[in-house]
């Protein structure tokens, strides 16, 4: 009898039917993994299964008895737990605080602090990572974040675990540690439903398959008869077997960003590298190692020192504004937070870093600021049901192509792209290779930090990696394979011992 089952479930947003008679339950001790491509309805059901939202129609059982969830408070009561996508924490509280929130452990009329240090500490170092728990969780990176919040939720008694693209932002060895975690509930009887658009991991850790597409449950198999190959045919209704695009034209030797011994205080020292035009240059690393904060710091988001040459001409950026009129342009791993205004319809979010290519005296005009965004949605192709829509709307897939577009506006030679298929399904991810790629071809010179190696493998023309705050290497060529990234990233052993 299944744990947790969803009989014919539906749900709408307004005249909008965004989930659509959905039945499929998990077992004690099953993975169930549940994918489709961004907006297929995957975290509505997910949603519902945890009490988040309610059905308009269909019923949920637990234990073969139907029940109607009040709330998350109710479902975690009834022992059903949900990792969100979304990374819920406060930034303001310590690690420990975070994991404990709401149920403190307690020393007489106190706060037990140091049995929650300890508590939290070992909760995190289950998950295959050393945070300090008493570190403030504003100054964790995004993965480090995603970690804490993974173990603030299972500590909560549970049945069913529902992970909701848990490892989205995760490196592979951060990724394998969570995956064993995994096999370690479910080998209790633990039920787990997971999504993810990783499938090579969802092969590894599933039991059973389910594809949505539209809101609609259109596959169901046992994972063992399924491929990575024909789980992406199942979920886009095509052939995506060809990922990467063909290589680009060679990036001539000409620098167009050089960086000798930059260091931002407390996350990268004295690093150096240098990026080509027409080139793609991709940045490895675990969690940690200091790939996005190098970035913040040399476009002026986070204060750093060192030397920068842009063009062969020396250069500082106290600010991303000046780093932008520059002609760089940053697309941060945090589309939601720092990428886009989400309350905010397209068109605006579009314009926002172009501003003065739409002023009409005091005011904007906005007939062109429409007429761009025409053009956007139709060269990025941004999938929006309405034009006036708001961008926390979108999928985070078409949240992606906006933020892209949005940059472009700037017409920028030199682009960072921080983490570009986090999150996103795989179908999303061919088309964001090929505007990568085409960039390239145009003669844009590109970096891409990404915690997946394979996509830097697939799309990148050198790969640098970093460790601790430090750049130990680069690998090009023949050299471009995971176990010369993962020597370099984690130091295990010399790159020549690989």
């Amino acid at each position: 009898m299944p744990l947790l089952e969803a009989v014919g479930l539906s749900k709408s947003f307004g005249p909008v039917e965004v989930l659509k008679e959905v039945s499929l339950g998990v077992n004690p001790g099953e993975v169930h993994a549940i994918i489709g491509e961004n907006g297929a309805g995957k975290s509505t059901l997910m949603k519902l299964l945890s009490g988040h939202l309610q059905p308009t129609r269909g019923e949920m059982r637990i234990g073969g008895e139907t029940v109607a969830l009040t709330g998350p408070v109710d479902a975690e009561r009834r022992g059903i737990v949900l990792v969100h996508q979304e990374i819920l924490l406060a930034p303001d509280l310590t690690v420990a605080q975070n994991v404990y929130l709401g149920r403190e452990l307690r020393k007489g009329l106190t706060v037990d602090d140091r049995a929650m240090n300890a508590g939290a500490r070992q909760a995190v170092r289950d998950l295959g990572a050393d945070i300090d728990p008493q570190v403030v969780v504003g100054r964790l990176s995004i993965a480090q974040r995603q970690l804490v919040q993974i173990a603030r939720v299972l500590l909560v008694p549970h049945h069913v675990v529902i992970f909701d693209e848990p490892t989205a932002s995760l490196t592979p060895i951060e990724t394998e540690a969570l995956l064993k975690v995994i096999a370690a509930i479910r080998a209790k009887g633990v039920g787990v439903f997971y999504i993810s658009h990783r499938l090579p991991e969802v092969k590894e850790i599933a039991d059973k398959v389910s594809v949505l597409r539209d809101g609609r449950l259109v596959a169901s198999h046992p994972a063992s008869t399924l491929e990575p190959v024909d789980m992406a045919r199942l979920m886009v209704g095509r052939d995506v077997a060809k990922l990467y695009p063909d290589r680009h034209a060679e990036a001539t030797r000409e620098a167009v960003l050089e960086v000798e011994d930059f260091s931002v205080p407390g996350f990268a020292q004295n690093a150096s590298f240098t990026l080509r035009k027409g080139e793609i240059l991709g940045f490895a690393g675990l969690v940690g190692a200091g790939r996005t904060e190098l970035m913040e710091g040399i476009v002026g988001l986070r204060p750093g020192r060192g030397g920068l040459r842009v063009n062969g001409a020396a250069a500082h950026f106290p600010n991303v504004d000046a780093s932008l009129k520059a002609g760089i342009a940053y697309l941060s791993e945090d589309r939601k937070g720092k990428g886009l205004l989400l309350a905010e319809e397209l068109s605006i979010n579009l314009t926002l870093a172009s501003l003065h290519k739409f002023q009409r005296g005091l005011q904007i005009d906005r007939a062109r600021e429409r007429a761009a965004l025409n053009k956007a949605i139709g060269e990025f192709d941004i999938r929006a049901g309405r034009k006036d829509m708001l961008a926390g709307q979108l999928s985070g897939g078409n949240q992606q192509k906006l933020l892209l577009a949005k940059m472009m506006m700037t017409d920028p030679g030199i682009i960072i792209i921080d983490e570009p298929t986090r999150g996103i399904d795989i179908g999303t991810k061919q088309q964001i290779y090929k505007f990568i790629a085409e960039l390239a071809a145009e003669g844009r010179s590109i970096i891409v930090v990404s915690s997946e190696m394979q996509e830097l493998i697939g799309i990148c023309d050198r790969i640098v990696v970093m460790r601790a705050g430090h750049v130990v290497g680069e690998v090009s060529g023949e050299h471009m394979n995971e176990n010369e990234i993962v020597v370099l990233a984690t130091g295990v052993k010399s790159a020549e011992a690989a």
